[in-house]
């Protein structure tokens, strides 16, 4: 009898795509999930006689081994069983048959090659049948990426646009961005940059056997994603200069940036900032089959030092040191979170991780942040991998502000010490609409428990064992040490301050606005009052200073009064920068030694003039842009 062969394979993309979610991808080869089987009909030279067999066998990666997970070999059989790699027929029609095969729940995820081998009487036949895609299954309840809700998987996998949050803390804007994971080569260039990972360039057949785990997985796009210490993906740039390239305000959608890059042959695209990174992010966790959603921070801190607190050194205008102020406090930072268990640390901490391609601080001697998980951060487990103190740091520091003297000296003034993790918001499910997250991150602000965990988290940081909090102070030069009294609260003045706008704050218009002062007691005060304003970028750094002046108030008792500010169009619009923003501080200085800074965050609106396009209609609205 002659020898049997394999003549035709059909891998039933219909079929497996809808059954596996992934009939959007435009791929050529076949795309289907981990621990879920597939189907694929091969059809023979001849029917085949029950002493024949057949054995298939999937490879991944250079060398692949079976001792790395990233080959295995098995054979037909009746039914599915075994926790590796399975084939089970399905049906036979005389020459034609169906088999079903299905990958392990912890399968390495990546591209690979299917071979068959028919053996028959001493006979052998051996054929590649192709390749094809495996990815993450947040539909397989083995799979650590499962994510139960129905719902939630269409958002956080399958929905292909959504909603980042960017502005202040009192005006937040949304902003569309196509994630675009379905397009043409995104699914190949989120392959490529695996591949072009530092880690498989060094030793691929090692990086390709850590593809199975999410923790290994996301961990590299968090760095490559960036293009610190590796040729990443998006090139940041947070000076307001972007010649060269594209202004990260400019960019509506991951797909353009990650087809630029391969385009490119991988050169890093500029720019990005904080939603750039994010948003590139999302779709590739996306792409590779991790529920993944971006999550935006207001009055997101940076602590550079680790001590759980930014440390502020302003003069006596309010104006920020800048070279003694290391810390920092920026109106709003955006990462991402993706959903998965956390085997390396229990089940206590599945769910919610925090990851950040934003290259902020390095982790083990790279650019990237993360995976942190959402409950740690909550309950101030900071100790855990990874990356946890700079993640609470960015959620729940204290923020402190110090006077800096002339003489070299410093003290503390009274400013709002919670100002840090404000309104954390990522879209709704379903919709475009805003959902407040805070209470995932953290307990209520100044809340017992919320001083309990902070407490916890220090001492879990320092390992420490006295019950008195200890911190690190900053002394000029940015070096620190410890500083072993309690840190007390800066004493809260005999009086209150706040800016209030008069008129709302729009681009090309003066802006008006005023210090509200009061005075808290039955005495009369006397209170110089410093005021300064600055263009700024984002992330608080100032541009120019476009308000300086100093004012003496006399409050009477119980009395309350306003000083008029006016900032005209011609004094803020040649140092505006595409963030329209602008930092505007008074500096307190009270009768009796105190003292008080009030800050005031301000985004200046666009608008443009839209007709009504419907008959009959007259007049013109205004719109936001």
């Amino acid at each position: 009898m002659a020898g049997i062969r394999v003549t035709k394979v059909d891998w039933q993309r219909s079929r497996n795509g809808a059954a596996h979610h992934t009939q959007e991808y435009p791929c050529p080869e076949l795309v289907v999930r981990r621990g879920q089987s597939f189907s694929l009909t091969l059809e023979l030279s001849r029917a085949p006689d029950c002493e024949e067999t057949l054995i298939f066998m999937v490879e991944t990666g250079p060398r692949a081994s079976e001792a790395l997970h990233t080959k295995a070999v098995f054979q037909t059989s009746e039914l599915e069983l075994g926790e590796g790699w399975t084939a089970a027929k399905e049906a036979q029609m005389e020459n034609t048959l169906t088999v079903s095969l299905a990958s392990p729940p912890n399968a390495v995820i990546g591209r690979y090659l299917l071979s068959i081998r028919l053996s028959s009487h001493r006979k052998h036949s051996n054929r590649r049948l192709g390749e094809f895609v495996l990815l993450f299954n947040p539909w397989c309840a083995e799979d650590d990426v499962f994510l139960a809700s129905e719902e939630e998987r269409q958002e956080y996998v399958l929905n292909d646009s959504g909603i980042i949050f960017r502005g202040v803390e009192k005006h937040i804007r949304a902003q569309g961005w196509n994630y675009g994971q379905f397009e043409e080569d995104i699914l190949n260039i989120c392959l490529s940059i695996l591949d072009r990972s530092p880690g498989h360039q060094n030793n691929p057949a090692t990086d390709v056997s850590c593809r199975h785990d999410p923790i290994y997985v996301a961990r590299v796009i968090s760095a490559m994603v960036s293009s610190n210490n590796d040729r990443g993906v998006v090139q940041g740039q947070w000076q307001g200069k972007y010649g060269g390239g594209t202004s990260p305000l400019h960019w509506r959608g991951s797909v353009a940036i990650l087809q630029k890059w391969l385009k490119g042959r991988y050169k890093p695209v500029k720019y990005g900032q904080c939603w750039v990174f994010a948003g590139v992010m999302c779709t590739v966790l996306r792409c590779l089959g991790i529920a993944t959603r971006v999550v935006s921070n207001f009055n997101s801190a940076h602590d550079t030092d680790q001590n759980l607190s930014v440390d502020k050194y302003v003069d006596s205008f309010g104006r920020t040191l800048e070279d003694l102020t290391e810390d920092s406090m920026w109106n709003f930072h955006v990462w991402n979170e993706s959903w998965f268990a956390r085997q390396d640390l229990g089940p206590s901490y599945n769910g919610w991780q925090v990851l950040d391609a934003t290259p902020q601080e390095e982790s083990e001697g790279v650019f990237r942040c993360g995976p942190a998980s959402v409950t740690a951060i909550r309950e101030g487990d900071v100790h855990l991998a990874h990356d946890g103190p700079f993640v609470f740091a960015e959620v729940n520091a204290d923020y402190i502000t110090w006077l800096w003297h002339e003489d070299e000296s410093r003290e503390r003034v009274y400013s709002d010490t919670k100002k840090i993790g404000r309104c954390i918001s990522t879209k709704a499910v379903g919709s475009n609409s805003r959902v407040d997250i805070t209470d995932l991150y953290k307990y209520p602000e100044g809340s017992r428990k919320e001083r309990q965990v902070y407490s916890k988290a220090v001492k879990r940081l320092f390992s420490l064992k006295a019950s008195g909090r200890r911190t690190w102070i900053r002394r000029a030069g940015g070096r620190c040490h410890w500083h072993d009294d309690l840190l007390e609260p800066a004493t809260k003045p005999s009086i209150t301050g706040k800016f209030k706008l008069l008129e709302p704050p729009m681009l090309g218009h003066d802006l008006r606005l005023a210090l509200c002062l009061a005075n808290l007691t039955s005495r009369v005060q006397q209170v110089r009052v410093n005021l300064s304003g600055a263009t700024i970028l984002y992330t608080r750094k100032p541009v120019a200073e476009i308000l300086h002046e100093s004012h003496a108030v006399r409050l009477g008792r119980q009395e309350e009064k306003r000083i008029p500010i006016t900032i005209s169009y011609s004094k803020y619009k040649e140092d505006l920068t595409e963030d329209k923003k602008i930092l505007l501080a008074a500096m307190c200085l009270i009768t009796k030694g105190e003292k008080l800074l009030v800050e005031k965050d301000i985004t200046l609106e666009d608008f443009i003039t839209i007709k009504r396009a419907h008959p009959g209609a007259s007049g013109e609205g205004l719109s936001p842009v």
